[in-house]
């Protein structure tokens, strides 16, 4: 009796190990059949990690050094808010001789955590192809509550418009690229959401050219979003009672054909941003005519550019957006 309970058991564990086995190969398998070379992820996240643990997939190097090459420039104030001093760094190849076309990235975290520096692996290799990276701080959750961080953000965007003799880039060549949270605000910033008569400020004689939206909330006027206390502490109240805000902090209430090209990259299996708010997105710019890439990444949860596979896809579809598009 006992024998045969051991045998089964012994059958089931090694079962689990070879289905765990097969998940792990899946990205190389699927990912040399399809043309396309999609970096194919694993479905779960703790499956993620675990890939990572065994040496199967590696991270992206998050905290690169700086390297001779390009110029760092810290700190510069783009805003001060009760006495709150907000700033940006920059990175640009040394060898520059001409205004370059300028990156602005933004971090994610929830609109509650995260800093400028978090993409530090972006705005160095960017720097290395030729642009001229920018990374901004906005003001989080624990400061103030929207619509303070895409104030924040907008007067960044504003603030570059203004300054590009200064720095050595071009302001009619601005793209801005987001993650998560920082996704959201970007293409609120990037589709005039400073611009409308609600805001009470005229639109400005630039324009942003090109958007990178990757895994960001567009909507978050969806059941989903309004469960979400990451939402609803940052709009600062429940759906019930300021319905009106969350229309308001949606991207997808600017959308009009005049919107900047955007680029999508959304993992299949994101837990905490779903990937039919990006579906969303696609479908009403392409009935919009508003030119926009879309790359839906199979099985990968959310912060999947952490992984060194994705963060080279990523990268190397935004350069080719940005080549078409800047």
């Amino acid at each position: 009796m006992k024998s045969n309970i051991f045998k089964r058991l012994l059958k089931g564990l090694l079962l689990a190990f070879l289905v765990f086995c097969l998940l792990m190969v899946t990205p190389r398998i699927i990912g040399f059949v399809f043309p396309e070379k999609l970096p194919i992820g694993y479905h779960f996240e703790t499956l993620s990690y675990l890939a990572v643990g065994v040496g199967l997939e590696k991270l992206a190097d998050l905290e690169p050094e700086i390297p001779e090459t390009i110029e760092e420039i810290k700190d510069v104030e783009y805003r001060n808010v009760n006495g709150k001093s907000l700033q940006m760094d920059f990175y640009r190849p040394k060898s520059a001789v001409k205004p370059l076309p300028l990156l602005l990235f933004i971090h994610g975290g929830g609109w509650r955590s995260g800093k400028r520096s978090d993409y530090l692996v972006y705005l160095v290799d960017f720097a290395k192809k030729g642009y001229m990276a920018a990374t901004v701080s906005y003001r989080l959750k624990r400061d103030s509550i929207y619509p303070a961080a895409v104030e924040d953000v907008t007067s960044a965007v504003k603030w570059l418009f203004e300054n590009g003799e200064n720095y050595g880039y071009d302001p009619n060549r601005i793209a801005l690229v987001g993650g998560s949270a920082g996704a959201h605000l970007a293409l609120l910033a990037g589709y005039g959401w400073g611009n409308t008569a609600l805001h009470g400020e005229a639109a400005s004689a630039h324009r942003v050219k090109a958007v990178v939206d990757i895994y960001g909330p567009v909507d978050l006027t969806t059941e989903y979003a309004q469960s979400q206390s990451l939402a609803t502490g940052f709009i600062g109240h429940s759906y019930e009672e300021k319905p009106e805000l969350y229309r308001e902090a949606s991207p997808i209430s600017y959308l009009k054909s005049s919107v900047p090209p955007t680029l999508i990259l959304h993992g299949t299996s994101d837990n905490l941003v779903p990937v039919s708010q990006s579906d969303t997105l696609k479908s009403k710019l392409d009935k919009l005519g508003v030119p926009c890439e879309y790359y839906r990444i199979p099985l990968w949860p959310h912060t999947m550019d952490i992984a060194k596979r994705v963060n080279g896809f990523s990268q190397k579809k935004m350069e080719a957006f940005f080549e078409k598009y800047l």
